[in-house]
């Protein structure tokens, strides 16, 4: 009895208002597949069982995978939202430190923007000399072969 209780059927966790992994999915937009990579690196909590083996998640879990997302959608690493996950954990945090992370990498996106609109202007620049003719002469591949 005491391997019920630890163990549930999945209909009686239901009952209890929890979800099986494609149920997370489902409520949260984040895959399956990247359910269990958040589980194994730690980003979420080792999901508890049913007696037959399925992953169960509470809505703390699926409210802990939406932030996750969301900070995904963002832009921040594994590693950002791991910190980030422990700001958000901690009642007693200073939101400076949200705040430092949050304009560092706003600054990091900034440089990468800058980065791809230079190769977008080179690339133009290259396709207007460019012919884009039947013969093989093409400044294209000149520059790319350095």
């Amino acid at each position: 009895m005491v391997t019920k209780a630890l163990r549930p059927e999945l209909a009686e966790a239901r009952q209890q208002g929890l979800y099986n992994i494609g149920e997370a999915s489902a409520a949260t937009g984040v895959s399956a597949k990247m359910i269990r990579h958040y589980e194994s690196a730690g980003l979420i909590p080792q999901a508890s069982r049913t007696f037959a083996g399925y992953r169960l998640y509470a809505d703390t879990d699926l409210h802990r995978l939406r932030f996750i997302k969301r900070s995904r959608n963002l832009g921040f690493s594994m590693k950002q939202i791991e910190a980030l996950l422990a700001l958000w954990s901690n009642k007693h945090r200073a939101s400076s430190e949200v705040k430092r992370l949050a304009q560092a990498h706003a600054a990091a996106l900034g440089e990468k923007i800058g980065e791809m609109q230079a190769m977008q202007r080179t690339l133009l620049e290259l396709s207007q000399h460019c012919r884009g003719n039947q013969r093989p002469d093409c400044p294209i591949l000149d520059d790319l072969a350095g």
